[in-house]
């Protein structure tokens, strides 16, 4: 699209709308104390900001959920899933800004809030079924039931209501950034060998009962844990499979990016959980240990939501990591190696 001649910096970022904004349920900036105006503009900070991670999400789970992956998309995927991670950085310090709200600051317009919620916050929730958090690690920590559910049921009695229930329905339907990972790994190539190949079974085989023969000479403590990270059908078994190789010859050329890709994630979800418990702690310093305005337990619920795992084989598989020494002898190294150009 070519903007007209006359363009200002304001009309290009709407600014006059979004500054429109800030009103409350008066609708008028100027009715509201500054404490209040604070705290509407620190939230709406955060959503703009979740909006922009849910594109970024979007856009590595579709690269990611390629039938085939190239080589060039995986940088591609670490530079915007590591924006993901700068955000979050930057929405942890932003609680300080928060925590200048005093509990008496607060409690001036607490009752106003009615019975909404951060709990309410649909973008969170899309993160959380885009990134890939299953149900049952929700019930693991907090037995509170489907979440989605119990934001659409607040939403029925909202009168703006049904655009968020569409808006989860549809988010509800797509593929999970985790999912995306699962496929891409289990296509990982294991000892020269792919899905598809002849005895591919039968080289993964190999890889799993030499790595088992590792770890019980560097530590035979490890080996219940490591029987239980191969768990699963066969599709997750080969995906995890995938996840060890790679995480045991990362050095290797053909490797390496995918190594950075699979940490990138590792942290994105460290950080979320940074934010979390950041939350968390800025709640409890605001209104104790108080029920939060939605109905829930306030701290002691976001303190569970704290234990979340997304990724949990990305943690888990480094519980039964060894040191070079103790891994199988690498086949057909020369797959994982650059190409070497032919000289004149």
């Amino acid at each position: 699209m070519t903007p007209p001649a006359s363009t200002t910096y304001w009309d290009y970022l709407r600014l006059l709308p979004l500054l429109d904004l800030q009103g409350g349920l008066e609708g008028n900036a100027d009715d509201l104390s500054e404490d209040e105006l604070h705290f509407i503009v620190v939230h709406q900070v955060f959503e703009l900001w979740f909006k922009l991670v849910l594109r970024e999400i979007r856009l590595a789970r579709d690269h990611m959920a390629a039938e085939w992956v190239g080589e060039k998309a995986i940088p591609h995927v670490v530079r915007h899933l590591r924006r993901v991670n700068e955000i979050f950085k930057l929405s942890v310090d932003a609680f300080n800004v928060l925590e200048t709200l005093t509990p008496q600051d607060f409690l001036a317009f607490r009752k106003k809030l009615g019975e909404s919620s951060g709990f309410q916050s649909f973008q969170m929730r899309q993160m959380e079924l885009l990134l890939g958090l299953q149900p049952t690690e929700i019930e693991r920590h907090h037995p509170i039931g489907d979440p989605v559910a119990r934001l659409e049921e607040m939403a029925r009695a909202s009168p703006t209501g049904e655009q968020v229930i569409e808006t989860m329905r549809r988010t509800r339907e797509e593929t999970s950034l985790r999912d995306a990972f699962l496929a891409w790994l289990s296509r990982t190539p294991i000892q020269g060998s792919s899905p598809g190949d002849p005895d591919d079974a039968g080289h993964v085989a190999a890889f799993v009962a030499g790595y088992r023969d590792g770890l019980a000479r560097y530590d035979a403590t490890l080996l219940p844990g490591f029987d239980a990270y191969l768990g699963g059908d066969d599709a997750t078994r080969r995906a995890r499979v995938g996840l060890l190789f790679i995480e045991s010859y990362r050095d290797l050329p053909l490797l390496a990016w995918p190594n950075l890709l699979i940490e990138t994630v590792v942290e994105l979800e460290e950080l979320l959980v940074l934010w979390r418990t950041r939350h968390a702690r800025m709640v409890e310093r605001i209104i104790g240990r108080r029920p939060g305005t939605g109905g829930s337990s306030g701290v002691s619920y976001l303190d569970r939501t704290a234990q979340y795992r997304i990724f949990q084989e990305f943690w888990a598989v480094r519980s039964v990591l060894v040191p070079w020494r103790f891994l199988p002898p690498l086949e057909r190294r020369e797959m994982y190696e650059l190409a070497q150009g032919v000289g004149p």
